[in-house]
Protein backbone atom coordinates (compact mmCIF):
# COMPACT_ATOMS: atom_id res chain seq x y z
CA UNK A 1 0.00 0.00 0.00
CA UNK A 2 1.22 3.46 -0.88
CA UNK A 3 2.09 6.10 1.70
CA UNK A 4 0.59 8.75 -0.63
CA UNK A 5 -3.13 9.24 -1.17
CA UNK A 6 -4.77 11.56 -3.68
CA UNK A 7 -8.43 12.56 -3.63
CA UNK A 8 -8.75 12.71 -7.39
CA UNK A 9 -11.17 13.81 -10.07
CA UNK A 10 -9.99 12.48 -13.45
CA UNK A 11 -12.04 15.18 -15.23
CA UNK A 12 -9.90 17.93 -13.60
CA UNK A 13 -6.64 18.95 -15.29
CA UNK A 14 -5.07 20.13 -12.03
CA UNK A 15 -5.91 16.79 -10.44
CA UNK A 16 -4.47 14.86 -13.41
CA UNK A 17 -1.25 16.93 -13.35
CA UNK A 18 -0.89 16.37 -9.60
CA UNK A 19 -1.35 12.61 -10.01
CA UNK A 20 1.32 12.54 -12.72
CA UNK A 21 3.75 14.58 -10.56
CA UNK A 22 3.30 11.97 -7.80
CA UNK A 23 3.97 9.19 -10.31
CA UNK A 24 7.01 11.12 -11.64
CA UNK A 25 8.53 10.69 -8.16
CA UNK A 26 8.33 6.92 -8.56
CA UNK A 27 5.33 6.55 -6.27
CA UNK A 28 2.05 4.92 -7.24
CA UNK A 29 -0.44 6.60 -4.89
CA UNK A 30 -3.70 5.32 -3.51
CA UNK A 31 -6.24 7.07 -5.75
CA UNK A 32 -9.60 7.90 -4.22
CA UNK A 33 -12.18 8.93 -6.80
CA UNK A 34 -13.93 11.12 -4.26
CA UNK A 35 -16.93 11.89 -6.49
CA UNK A 36 -17.74 8.16 -6.49
CA UNK A 37 -16.48 7.44 -2.97
CA UNK A 38 -16.78 10.62 -0.89
CA UNK A 39 -14.93 10.76 2.40
CA UNK A 40 -16.91 10.16 5.57
CA UNK A 41 -17.63 13.22 7.71
CA UNK A 42 -14.83 12.51 10.22
CA UNK A 43 -12.36 11.87 7.39
CA UNK A 44 -13.30 15.15 5.68
CA UNK A 45 -12.98 17.05 8.97
CA UNK A 46 -9.53 15.48 9.57
CA UNK A 47 -8.36 16.42 6.05
CA UNK A 48 -9.45 20.04 6.61
CA UNK A 49 -7.74 20.15 10.02
CA UNK A 50 -4.56 18.54 8.66
CA UNK A 51 -4.43 21.09 5.82
CA UNK A 52 -4.83 23.91 8.34
CA UNK A 53 -7.50 25.61 6.24
CA UNK A 54 -11.06 26.68 6.91
CA UNK A 55 -14.01 24.60 5.77
CA UNK A 56 -15.00 27.42 3.42
CA UNK A 57 -11.48 27.40 1.86
CA UNK A 58 -12.14 23.85 0.66
CA UNK A 59 -15.43 24.77 -1.02
CA UNK A 60 -15.31 24.69 -4.80
CA UNK A 61 -17.13 27.77 -6.01
CA UNK A 62 -17.47 27.38 -9.78
CA UNK A 63 -19.85 24.42 -9.69
CA UNK A 64 -23.64 24.36 -9.93
CA UNK A 65 -24.51 23.32 -6.35
CA UNK A 66 -22.56 26.33 -4.99
CA UNK A 67 -24.91 28.73 -6.73
CA UNK A 68 -28.06 26.65 -6.22
CA UNK A 69 -27.47 26.34 -2.48
CA UNK A 70 -26.56 30.01 -2.06
CA UNK A 71 -23.19 29.12 -0.52
CA UNK A 72 -21.69 32.52 -1.32
CA UNK A 73 -23.73 33.75 1.63
CA UNK A 74 -21.75 33.69 4.86
CA UNK A 75 -24.74 32.39 6.85
CA UNK A 76 -23.73 28.73 7.04
CA UNK A 77 -21.87 27.04 9.87
CA UNK A 78 -18.84 24.82 9.21
CA UNK A 79 -21.04 21.82 10.01
CA UNK A 80 -23.60 22.88 7.42
CA UNK A 81 -20.88 23.45 4.80
CA UNK A 82 -19.50 19.96 5.49
CA UNK A 83 -23.05 18.56 5.14
CA UNK A 84 -23.30 20.20 1.70
CA UNK A 85 -19.89 18.79 0.67
CA UNK A 86 -20.94 15.30 1.71
CA UNK A 87 -24.26 15.60 -0.15
CA UNK A 88 -22.56 17.14 -3.22
CA UNK A 89 -18.92 15.91 -3.36
CA UNK A 90 -18.31 18.13 -6.42
CA UNK A 91 -18.21 20.98 -3.87
CA UNK A 92 -14.96 19.56 -2.41
CA UNK A 93 -12.04 21.31 -4.06
CA UNK A 94 -9.32 19.02 -5.36
CA UNK A 95 -6.88 17.47 -5.51
CA UNK A 96 -6.16 16.79 -1.86
CA UNK A 97 -2.93 14.86 -1.34
CA UNK A 98 -1.89 13.13 1.88
CA UNK A 99 1.74 12.07 2.43
CA UNK A 100 3.92 11.42 5.50
CA UNK A 101 5.07 15.06 5.16
CA UNK A 102 1.61 16.60 5.25
CA UNK A 103 -1.78 17.13 3.66
CA UNK A 104 -2.32 19.78 1.00
CA UNK A 105 -4.90 21.08 -1.40
CA UNK A 106 -2.62 21.03 -4.47
CA UNK A 107 -3.72 24.06 -6.45
CA UNK A 108 -1.57 24.66 -8.43
CA UNK A 109 -0.55 21.06 -8.98
CA UNK A 110 3.17 21.63 -8.34
CA UNK A 111 2.37 22.36 -4.67
CA UNK A 112 2.46 18.55 -4.29
CA UNK A 113 6.27 18.75 -4.61
CA UNK A 114 6.36 20.28 -1.10
CA UNK A 115 5.01 17.10 0.52
CA UNK A 116 6.45 14.27 -1.59
CA UNK A 117 9.13 12.24 0.19
CA UNK A 118 10.81 11.24 -3.09
CA UNK A 119 12.17 13.70 -5.63
CA UNK A 120 11.13 13.92 -9.24
CA UNK A 121 12.75 11.37 -11.55
CA UNK A 122 12.92 13.62 -14.59
CA UNK A 123 11.29 16.48 -16.41
CA UNK A 124 7.58 17.15 -16.02
CA UNK A 125 5.38 19.33 -18.19
CA UNK A 126 1.77 20.03 -17.31
CA UNK A 127 -1.02 19.32 -19.78
CA UNK A 128 -1.11 23.02 -20.74
CA UNK A 129 2.55 22.86 -21.81
CA UNK A 130 4.01 24.57 -18.72
CA UNK A 131 7.22 22.83 -17.66
CA UNK A 132 7.41 22.65 -13.85
CA UNK A 133 10.30 20.19 -13.36
CA UNK A 134 13.54 20.15 -15.36
CA UNK A 135 15.46 17.11 -16.66
CA UNK A 136 17.39 16.88 -13.37
CA UNK A 137 14.13 16.62 -11.44
CA UNK A 138 14.40 20.15 -10.00
CA UNK A 139 11.37 22.42 -9.67
CA UNK A 140 11.48 25.31 -12.11
CA UNK A 141 10.90 28.58 -10.27
CA UNK A 142 8.93 31.17 -12.16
Amino acid sequence: MSNVTIYHNPACGTSRNTLELIRNSGTEPTVILYLETPPARDELQKLIADMGITVRALLRKNVEPYEQLGLASDTFSDGQLIDFMLQHPILINRPIVVTPLGTLLCRPSEMVLEILTDGQRGAFTKEDGEQVVDEQGKKIDK
